[in-house]
């Protein structure tokens, strides 16, 4: 017995010594040690239930002693999948800002999670629309992704449109006309700026400002809220365009203020956080009290808008719900599945900067 049991190990010895000399490149090598087709090692490093457990357990212990792993390159193409999503900015309406907007790192950070938890990598892209009039369709023409997200529909909604009548795997962040062929999620914008303008207006504001470029659907939209409740109260807006790249809206918000003068408002709209933390600043340099004198709110309710002094009132956009959205719209779309629009509401925060 002793001897018999000397001479398996042996033998089981001289088996290990033996793969272990075999260098495992391809599918065909692993098979060949294993003893089995190229097919059960293809279908057992899936995890595909078709190989029975021990065999499944057997060929991925083999895999991993040799360190062998899948051409996922090849396997991707003969799936017709990259495993690769595109999301693209475009800026038409304002070529200064950048990728580094505090709101589109929010919203690409959320994106990024949802992306990485359903399997896939995020290639990124900012267009400057005016500089080449295909910038979607090279994105979507690729062939290096298997969708598209848009953050933002800047002034570029017909050639989104235009794109979206022949590719269907893209879903926008941004607003949402009624009959659009492209696929939406976003805030209801002049729900928002309503409802921040009619806050105001309930706190004794008289004299509104609204800051904030209306080149862009989503911003418009905003002003037009704001706008329908100040007329429902007999009041007037002034418009004052700032744009949002944050190394000029400083400089652009004092300007519009009227930095070192009196101010001429008791409340104040701002089409982003971003462009109402400025106003905070301008406001606080030339001595005037928010809110006793000057009521602010702000758009997006960023990480940062509960940080600033006095704390931002803002309306909130669910940006972590909205990149779940898309996301999983996306996926039905790719998938050849329906999935429509989405209009989120927007909600008020109220904070310090407000009464």
């Amino acid at each position: 017995m002793v001897e018999k049991l000397r001479n398996e190990a042996e033998a089981d010895s001289s088996e290990l010594a033996l793969t272990e000399e075999i260098e495992v490149r391809t599918l065909a090598d692993l098979a060949r040690l294993a003893g089995v087709s190229a097919g059960t090692v293809s279908r057992a490093l899936a995890g595909k239930a078709l190989v029975n457990a021990e065999t499944r357990e057997r060929i991925q212990a083999l895999a991993r002693k040799h360190g062998f792993r899948p051409n996922q390159m090849a396997s991707k193409l003969r799936s017709r999948r990259t495993g690769v999503i595109g999301v693209v900015i475009p800026l038409g309406h304002d070529k200064r800002q950048h990728i580094s907007d505090p709101f589109f790192l929010t919203l690409l950070g959320a994106l990024a999670d949802e992306l990485t938890e359903s399997g896939y990598d995020l290639m990124l892209s900012r267009a400057i629309p005016d500089q080449t009039s295909d910038w979607l369709e090279r994105m979507t023409g690729s062939g290096m992704v298997d969708g598209v997200i848009v953050i933002g529909q800047s002034n570029q909604f017909e050639t989104i449109e235009r794109v979206a009548r022949h590719y269907p795997a893209m879903v926008v962040w941004g607003h949402h006309r009624e009959g659009q062929i492209h696929c939406s999620v976003g805030s209801d914008n002049f729900e928002g700026g309503r409802l921040a303008a009619e806050h105001l207006i309930k706190r004794g504001a008289r004299r509104l400002a609204f800051l904030g470029s209306t080149v862009g659907i989503e911003i418009a939209k905003r002003f037009e809220g704001t706008l329908a409740a100040a007329r429902a109260a007999g009041l007037t807006v002034t418009h004052l365009p700032v744009h949002m790249a944050h190394e000029q809206v400083f400089e652009e918000v004092s300007s519009a203020l009227g930095y070192g003068s009196g101010i001429e408002f008791d409340g104040i709209v701002a089409a982003s956080d971003l462009i109402a933390m400025s106003a905070l600043r301008v406001l606080f340099e030339n001595g005037h009290q928010v809110p006793a004198e000057v009521q602010v709110i702000g758009f997006d309710d960023l990480p940062l808008a509960a940080q600033t002094f006095p704390p931002l009132s803002t309306l909130r956009q669910e940006i972590q719900t909205g990149a779940h959205l898309m996301v999983e719209k996306l996926k039905a779309r790719i998938a050849g599945q329906a999935a429509p629009s989405e209009v989120m509401a927007p909600t008020l925060i109220l904070r310090d900067s407000t009464r």
